[in-house]
């Protein structure tokens, strides 16, 4: 077909599984050729946790272009989320990130760039040539981005590409403190030298404007259309206004103030207490944390879970009358605690060589025990 196979499969990497175990067997039973490749991308994390309106730091997509505009918030969610790890996202992130890459980085160079050269020259620049050593490096980092930012896509590096673009707009500013032009202005023998420093400048900005598109496709036109190829605009237009984090985070507590969590009656069930057992007999029970690796219905039966749980280096097989309250793919991946030396018995027919721990509500309703963090299948329970 005119678009598939994908040369890429894009997708979260919380469900990498099933695009690359059960979708690539659907495929491959319809005669369908698979993605070339698949990528899982991180996530991006709330700064100071969960989410929660009783904190008052829920972040809204809408609310942060209001805030910052969409090409920040491009800017901010492509660089923050690294090839290999989850990024991290807040409302104090998102203004150091604007007030010092977007403004200061990129608007501060684009405004005295266009400042300098109306100044200098009435709006209008040329290469006059008069070349000097520091001028090879610039153009050196100018040729060798637009390479270096493909190298870095192909790899699937999104935010390495973006600090590739942005490393050249670093150059240019420090290209600027190097030569010096409010110096060279004030010799006329050296008017031509300024010139084409200014050209120099001009090229290196709207090499990395034209690679920003891409990413922040706004942005690089209001560059390219204030530097035009050497005749600037009259007036340089503010690209990105400074905030102040302070100013910020109080509009949005205006926005969500933090709401009282509700006072919830203690939920608890009381049941009727079995015959004390001694510490012998409690210790005879051996539980473990089990990890269920596969799953599926048992026939015949309205109730019951087939289980293969993996514990340290063996696999059990264990049923257990949860099909109400979990499918089989619910069940698989999940960290579980199991007793493992019960005697096996057959139920329905399956044989079951354990039991996985549930608890119970007062309707009746299972849920499955799991560890509070992770820990390694196999893990004794004590």
């Amino acid at each position: 077909g005119k678009y598939w196979p994908a040369d890429l499969h894009l997708i979260g990497k919380d469900i990498i599984r099933f695009h690359t175990i059960y979708w690539p067997i659907f495929l491959m039973a319809l005669g369908l050729p698979l993605p070339k490749q698949v990528f899982g991308h991180p996530w991006l994390l709330q700064g100071d946790g969960k989410m929660s309106k009783s904190k008052g730091n829920v972040l809204y997509a809408d609310e942060l272009v209001d805030f910052f505009g969409v090409d920040a918030v491009r800017y901010f969610v492509l660089h923050e989320m690294p090839f290999e790890n989850d990024g991290v996202i807040s409302w104090e992130l998102m203004v150091e990130r604007l007030n010092s890459d977007l403004a200061n980085t990129l608007g501060n160079l684009v405004n005295r760039t266009v400042s300098m050269t109306n100044k200098y020259f009435g709006g209008t620049v040329t290469d006059k040539g008069v070349a000097e050593e520091v001028d090879a490096d610039l153009k050196a980092v100018m040729e060798n981005t637009p390479k270096a930012v493909e190298e870095k896509m192909d790899g699937l590096r999104v935010a390495d590409a973006i600090t590739e673009i942005f490393n050249l707009f670093k150059r240019c500013n420090k290209y600027i403190d190097e030569t010096m032009p409010w110096a060279l202005a004030k010799d006329e023998a050296k008017k031509d030298r300024l010139e084409t420093v200014l050209w120099n400048l001009i090229q290196g900005i709207s090499a990395g404007a034209r690679l920003l598109e891409s990413f922040m496709p706004s942005t690089s036109k209001k560059i390219l259309d204030q530097l035009g190829d050497g005749h600037v605009t009259d007036k340089p237009e503010i690209l990105f206004q400074r905030l102040d984090v302070e100013e910020v985070l109080k509009k949005v507590e205006e926005l969500h103030p933090a709401e009282e969590e509700e006072t919830v009656e203690e939920n608890v069930i009381d049941i009727e207490a079995k015959p004390e057992i001694t510490y012998d007999q409690f210790s005879a029970m051996q539980f473990q944390v089990g990890e269920i690796i596969a799953c599926e219905e048992v026939k015949k039966s309205r109730k019951l879970l087939c289980s293969q749980v993996k514990i340290g280096s063996q696999v059990k097989q264990i049923v257990s009358g949860i099909k109400a309250y979990y499918t089989p793919e619910e069940m698989v991946g999940k960290k579980v605690m199991v007793l493992v030396n019960l005697k096996p018995a057959k139920l329905a027919g399956v044989v079951s060589e354990g039991m996985l721990l549930c608890a119970e509500d007062a309707e009746g309703n299972l849920a499955l025990v799991t560890p509070e963090k992770d820990m390694p299948a196999g893990a004794e329970i004590c």
